[in-house]
């Protein structure tokens, strides 16, 4: 992720900012040229106070505070993250609304990375059997609980994950070392570019050498997995327990974890942030990031400025009484899959034409 500033007063903003809290100019991100602009009304719409140009508009979705994206087509109804969404929560309902809103903050934070790397993103109005979708689902009473997944482009959120305390009992229920909203739109977008990566585009045998045979049950491997457990050196080969399931959660796990590492390493950069230990005499713990990691050319490349940097995260996170930033073990198996995450993404990179809005519904 990229630092912002406020261009009518220099303020450093965040990424889901709407307003500048030292001017008061609003603020909106635009996906074009990954920016955060500052705006001034005009003719129905809003102009960035330097760019000027043509007037931009923002979509429904801003009027609850749930996207601060700018379009320049006023008649288009959602930005390029939200016209990937499907079913939402009853907007109507003040504690569902406030979930739907951290969930859009995940995935408006996943949007920066795919459109950062130019993935191909089709909606399911342009591909009505593999487009990609998110349904943002709430329980009701007398229905099965929610689950979060993917399928064949369909991705589920479960609103139950933008509850804090109930994240963590279910973080705790599954012994996971990390669970957060972004990690899981990390993770089940990952299902949907295998599909789209990996078995659309010829690439299954190489994804098998490296992942293992994708063939094999899931539903079987699944419930091996919750009454065996996974192996006592799963950590020799793989990024997390969750991974060992079956082929297609090991990929999804490690896609996650590599858009995890990408964009921290991007913003420990824009922070100009380095990683030099008084007590390291020979350099095997110094990192120095000047590079953008959307576009590093190996994963050496990437492992070398991350593995310094999160060894001092996590050093700093246990000085709070905290536990580690990242809680994970890269060994060079995991580093291995990671290279072959890498190269899938930067072989992938396609410009993209703009595409019709979807229609969401409750």
């Amino acid at each position: 992720m990229k630092l912002f500033q406020c261009q009518s007063c220099g303020n450093i903003i965040y990424f889901e900012n709407r307003s500048c809290g030292h001017c008061g100019h609003r603020l909106a991100f635009e996906p074009k040229t990954f920016s955060m602009t500052a705006l001034d009304e005009a003719g129905g719409g809003w102009t960035p106070i330097e760019a000027g140009g043509p007037v931009r508009h923002f979509f429904i979705n801003a009027a609850h505070d749930a996207c601060n994206w700018l379009t320049d087509e006023a008649d288009a109804r959602f930005c390029r993250a939200c016209r990937h969404n499907g079913t939402v929560p009853d907007l109507g309902d003040a504690t569902r609304l406030a979930g739907r809103r951290e969930l859009e903050l995940g995935k408006h934070r996943l949007f920066y990375s795919l459109l950062r790397w130019q993935l191909p993103l089709r909606t399911r109005t342009e591909d009505p059997e593999h487009g990609l979708i998110f349904n943002f689902l709430a329980d009701h009473d007398g229905r099965p609980k929610v689950m979060t997944g993917h399928d064949d482009g369909v991705i589920t959120i479960a609103l139950t994950e933008a509850d804090d305390l109930e994240r963590e009992r279910r973080r705790l229920q599954m012994g996971e070392p990390y669970r957060t909203i972004l990690g899981h739109f990390r993770h089940e977008v990952g299902h949907h570019f295998w599909d789209v990566l990996v078995r659309d585009r010829g690439k299954l045998d190489a994804c098998r050498a490296v992942f293992g045979d994708d063939t094999l049950d899931y539903e079987d491997a699944l419930k091996r997995h919750y009454q065996q457990g996974a192996p006592v050196d799963w950590q020799q080969n793989f990024v997390s327990s969750y991974a060992t399931t079956h082929p297609w959660e090991d990929f999804a796990e490690t896609w996650a974890h590599y858009l995890h590492i990408v964009d921290t390493l991007e913003m420990a950069g824009e922070f100009g942030l380095d990683v030099k230990p008084r007590l390291d005499r020979i350099g095997g713990l110094s990192s120095h990031i000047d590079f953008d990691p959307y576009a590093a050319p190996d994963i050496g490349t990437i492992m070398a400025a991350w593995l310094p940097f999160v060894f001092a995260m996590n050093s700093v996170s246990r000085t709070m009484g905290t536990r580690d930033l990242y809680p994970f073990v890269l060994a060079p198996a995991v580093m291995m899959k990671l290279g072959f995450v890498h190269e899938l993404v930067q072989g992938a990179r396609q410009p993209e034409a703009g595409g019709a809005a979807d229609r969401e519904t409750d």
